[in-house]
């Protein structure tokens, strides 16, 4: 049964959830339909891309990821189907596959939208399904749209690197709070060089050490760990690190805010001294 899974940025309070999926089994009913997320923020790019990224790397190859987030935010006139690394994606032509990706796809084609249809989400969810189906059935990736389209291209959220620290945003925070810093284990150690570091949020919030798990620390301290995706995380055990100490994910907005307001905004980055 082919596999598809499916993010976007709906959420869950009305009917668009079930009437994407009512769609895709219209057109093949032996679709294995499998939800990533539907409660990514509207307009952020960082976080879509990191819950996409770090579930797709668990799915087997040649899985078919329907991604339904910033569908509008400029007047769709394709869509795109790239294939990268044995695995298939369905997206808007918004910036955010390279995002997801962290580099070009192997192959992108570009999936015209008829001028007179109602482009709304439904409508691009079939489209989407209707491309997987060509495929399931045997259909050349080739023969499908427009191949080596233009597309629009976006450089994923990178952390701030110097000798001596890096710098890392927030790009998500989870169902307890903990706060998850756009910096992997294998940045953290290419930068460390085998060096004692300082984890500095907060302005005087200081970790030293890194946890294998939350009950490395007594309860309602604080921690730090790289989750099951890679990514460096804060914690408090049974505790929420985000609501107390004031951390707040990136997002488009506030990065536009102007600089006098900066200070009335939550900490949004987290600095990792190396000495």
């Amino acid at each position: 049964m082919p596999l598809l899974t499916l993010t976007s940025d709906i959420g869950n309070r009305d009917y668009l959830v079930g009437a994407v999926k009512a769609q895709l089994l219209q057109i093949n009913p032996e679709f294995q339909l499998i939800d990533i997320s539907h409660n990514i923020p509207p307009f952020n790019y960082p976080q879509a891309a990191y819950v996409c990224r770090s579930a797709i790397k668990n799915f087997p190859s040649f899985t078919y990821h329907i991604i339904l987030v910033n569908l509008f935010e400029n007047k769709p006139e394709q869509l795109l189907l790239a294939y990268h690394r044995d695995q298939y994606f369905l997206c808007a032509d918004n910036g955010l596959l390279t995002m997801v990706l962290e580099e070009k796809p192997e192959m992108v084609i570009g999936i015209p939208l008829n001028k007179t249809a109602i482009k709304n989400t439904i409508y691009c969810a079939a489209v989407m399904g209707k491309i997987v189906n060509q495929l399931v059935n045997g259909e050349s990736i080739k023969n499908i749209g427009e191949p080596d389209v233009n597309y629009l291209q976006k450089n994923h959220l990178r952390p701030l690197l110097d000798k001596d620290w890096i710098e890392g945003q927030i790009i998500f925070i989870d169902n307890f709070e903990n706060v998850i810093v756009n910096i992997t284990h294998e940045q953290f150690e290419e930068q460390r060089k085998g060096r004692s570091f300082r984890i500095v949020f907060k302005r005087d919030e200081v970790i030293d050490r890194i946890s294998e798990s939350y009950a490395d620390v007594s309860e309602g301290e604080k921690l730090a760990l790289f989750n099951s995706a890679g990514y460096l995380e804060i914690a408090i055990n049974k505790g929420n690190a985000a609501g107390l100490f004031g951390l707040k994910g990136f997002s488009e907005k506030t990065k536009q805010v102007s600089n006098m307001l900066q200070n009335q905004l939550p900490y949004q980055t987290i600095r990792v001294y190396f000495e």
